[in-house]
């Protein structure tokens, strides 16, 4: 997908919105992960560069409508200063006149940080009001926040008809490289899907099933798969509502010729908390015990269906990786996905629980793309029209 953005002449001395997400991990007092902060660097630096002033919006946490102290954007402002190397100017609302204020006085270089604009309760309701409010100070609109592209809010949809808008450097390059392995992939193409719940990906497999040429299931999911196929799951997760959802998928990808692989072992333990745990075969898994990762026969069999892939598209971890006795089977799959990267292959990595995998096992910078949404690059790769994003569509 192609998206309208912004030249010189667009934003040279003009007073800039840009809507980023700073909805980042903040744990004892700082910021765990700045990777979504970082992101947004390249607009953000485009801007300044093109003599802009700017101020950054951003929702942070669930304050539920109301101002919550403990949800302050304030608190991550000095984080947002040393990822950037620029002063960061925090301001306590982020409409009104404090904000003019600000903008008028902002010296060249700097830029502004308005408070956490959920403290709003019409900010989720999408208030014509509340986005002309915030628009106000402005002459420009940049939507850079692809995590929140598909909530259709005052500060990532509602604005946009109010200003000159246009799609930040983060939100083309999502549109570029989502599209590039969901809207027309160059094939061979392999759809890796994981996590938890086969419901979080129906609507994926029914936009993708046709042109995928290979699709890897792992993770919780998997194992309504292998129960649609009368196996014996144990205490494994299964979604007894989506079984028959399952033996249709495996039935249309036949049909269509789309291999369909589903794990031939499991690492299988007592829970999460387990400290041992077993190998298993998908056809011998013990009734008391439950599967929490891929077992090595699977991550054989994944690895070498990826060998060769031109596209790549991995949605959904392959066990509980979060513990390292659960994490062998995710860990395989990214180096087997990067080797797809090195071999010239356009590998997208589907952002939340996958992203966070990625990052911490050492693989980020060796994938074509890891998407900065969780559920934006879910209902993008569903082939739905995202709110903050559709209407700089270049058609």
């Amino acid at each position: 997908m192609q998206l309208k953005t912004f030249a010189r002449k667009d934003i040279e001395n003009k007073k800039v919105l840009v809507r980023v997400d700073f909805n980042v991990p903040f744990k004892d007092g700082r910021v765990s992960d700045d990777a979504r902060i970082r992101a947004h660097w390249s607009t953000l630096g485009r801007l300044l560069d093109g003599g802009a002033s700017v101020a950054m919006v951003s929702h942070f946490g669930r304050p539920k409508g109301g101002v919550d102290p403990s949800l302050s954007l304030r608190q991550i402002a000095p984080d947002v200063e040393n990822a950037y190397g620029v002063r960061v100017r925090f301001v306590d609302d982020c409409v009104g006149p404090k904000v003019r204020a600000a903008m008028e006085a902002l010296p060249r270089g700097e830029i502004v940080l308005l408070e956490n604009v959920r403290f709003h309760p019409e900010e989720q309701k999408n208030d014509p009001d509340f986005a002309s409010e915030l628009a106000k100070p402005f002459d420009v609109f940049v939507m850079d926040a692809f995590s929140a592209a598909h909530r259709a809010d005052a500060s990532t949809s509602g604005v946009i008809p109010l200003l000159a808008s246009f799609a930040g450097d983060l939100l083309v390059k999502e549109g570029e490289m989502l599209g590039a392995v969901s809207e027309n992939p160059e094939k061979p193409y392999v759809l890796i899907l994981g996590g938890a719940k086969v419901s979080d990906k129906i609507d994926v497999v029914g936009n993708l099933l046709d042109k995928a040429t290979t699709i890897l299931v792992g993770g919780g999911m998997a194992y309504t798969f292998l129960r649609a196929q009368r196996l014996e799951i144990g205490r494994s997760l299964c979604e007894t509502d989506r079984l028959d959802f399952a033996r249709e998928t495996l039935e249309e990808a036949k049909a269509k010729g789309v291999r369909l692989l589903l794990p031939l072992d499991s690492v299988v333990a007592s829970g999460l908390d387990a400290t041992e745990t077993k190998i298993a075969d998908s056809s011998a898994m013990p009734a008391e015990l439950m599967g929490l990762d891929i077992g090595p026969k699977t991550i054989e069999l994944f690895a070498s269906a990826l060998k060769g892939a031109r596209s790549v598209l991995w949605n959904g971890p392959m066990g509980v990786f979060e513990n390292p006795l659960f994490a062998g089977g995710t860990k395989a799959l990214c180096q087997a996905v990067a080797d797809c990267t090195k071999d010239g292959a356009v590998t997208v990595i589907g952002g939340g629980d996958t992203a966070a995998a990625v990052r911490e096992f050492g693989f980020d910078s060796k994938v074509s793309h890891v998407s900065t949404g969780g559920g934006a690059s879910l209902e993008y790769c569903e082939g739905k029209k995202l709110p903050g994003m559709a209407p700089f569509e270049i058609r």
